[in-house]
């Protein structure tokens, strides 16, 4: 059977860098997806999936079988923007082709990922691969501005609730279990505006906030973490300002922090540790989670905090030795185990709802979000041949639990 799948996957190699081509020459920015949801539609019905939904926040859901063990896949369909376009060598929306790689914005981050679990799907159809599963393969939205915001929807308003999801983000065809969380949260001082040719007469909202801006690089190096996940970092990504004009004393400044959040870490930790800076104490800042609130391209609106809980599934896991198991069946040989660096989906499915996830994505993460940004074909073949064979190596198994 492996070789039949392995031997599938190659014959579909053409078809699925044709269709990661056309997905990466759609631009889909966050809340932006429709054209591409479009495209996965079409393909999925190509592919002969037995049944197609866009739900009302518009994620897609392909599904196979109708079986008792509920499996899904996940590939998000929203990409960052291309940043500075001189800093890229290519056109970050041809999908350009060169030596085995393809090229563009979301090739690896992650289209690439898409395109190939749609193929396992279909190489299912092909090979009757069905058995006791229902399989969904999940292409979902929004995802970069907000982790997890597309399954907190699947899982509690479309009431889906498989029992392991495979988070499809860039691996470079290891077997992960986790990654720390994050959360985005805001310090915003006050201050007094008068004119700017007396500053004397104001309070300045920024100078209050310089202190703490130290206070916070300061305690970046002193958190910690464990050694598989790695420490908690905080990071500010942005400063702002509000004053009457440019001539005049700033009457508020808030500063943006990126807080990774290790295994120990909580929100309210989390917040805990800058609200007792002795700067934010002395400034009397506002300390708050940021919330996230911003309409789907169906224009539905899902309010949320941007908190993104830490996740990692346990070494003897079921679902892992199943991911293990696929591996070693058809490459014969045993998968790098590891964690991702950044954030997925996985925040919402297991952090926040206790689903056990694992991840197994082409591409390497390093190119995420890179004007470099790229996927080898290779690894393309070898995921759409491991998404095809998992629901069954899983299934097998679980039928031993």
């Amino acid at each position: 059977m492996q070789k039949e799948i392995l031997r599938a996957a190659q014959n579909n190699e053409r078809q699925v860098v044709r269709f990661l081509r056309d997905l990466i020459a759609i631009k889909s920015l966050s809340s932006q997806e429709e054209e591409v949801v479009s495209r996965i539609k079409q393909e999925m019905e190509a592919c002969g999936y037995d049944e197609i939904t866009i739900d009302p926040m518009g994620n897609i859901l392909g599904r196979i079988g109708k079986g008792s063990h509920i499996i899904a896949l996940d590939a998000h369909v929203d990409t960052v923007d291309v940043g500075n376009p001189a800093n890229w060598t290519i056109d970050p929306f041809k999908g350009a082709e060169k030596d085995g790689v393809i090229y563009g914005r979301g090739a690896c981050d992650m289209k690439g990922a898409l395109a190939a679990i749609v193929y396992g799907g279909k190489i299912i159809k092909e090979l009757g691969l069905e058995d006791d599963y229902t399989l969904y393969v999940v292409g979902s939205v929004q995802e970069e501005d907000c982790d997890g915001l597309c399954w907190q929807y699947i899982i509690n308003e479309n009431k889906l609730r498989p029992e392991i999801v495979v988070i499809a983000e860039p691996t470079n065809l290891g077997i992960y279990r986790g990654h720390r969380g994050r959360m985005e949260i805001q310090v915003h001082t006050k201050g007094i505006s008068c004119h700017g040719s007396a500053p004397e007469r104001g309070v300045n909202a920024i100078y209050k906030m310089a202190p703490i801006i130290q206070d916070i690089e300061k305690l970046n190096e002193r958190l910690t973490g464990e050694p598989f996940l790695g420490k908690g970092t905080v990071t500010i990504s942005e400063i702002r300002s509000t004053s009457p004009s440019l001539c005049a004393v700033a009457d508020s400044s808030t500063i943006h922090l990126d807080r990774r959040l290790a295994a120990t870490d909580t929100l309210m930790s989390a917040t805990r540790e800058i609200q007792d800076l002795a700067s934010v104490k002395s400034a009397q800042a506002e300390v708050a989670v940021a919330d996230y609130a911003v309409p789907s391209w169906r224009g539905l609106t899902y309010p949320a905090k941007k908190f993104y809980p830490t996740w990692l599934l346990p070494e003897n896991h079921p679902a892992l030795e199943s991911g293990v198991m696929s591996f070693e069946k058809l490459f014969a040989q045993k998968p790098v185990v590891n964690r991702w660096q950044f954030s997925t989906n996985g925040v919402a499915v297991m952090g926040m709802h206790g689903i056990p996830c694992i991840g197994f994505g082409p591409g390497n993460e390093i190119f995420a979000h890179m004007a470099t940004e790229q996927i080898a074909i290779e690894q393309l073949v070898k995921a759409m041949a491991w998404y095809a064979l998992f629901p069954l190596v899983h299934t097998d198994s679980a039928k031993l639990f």
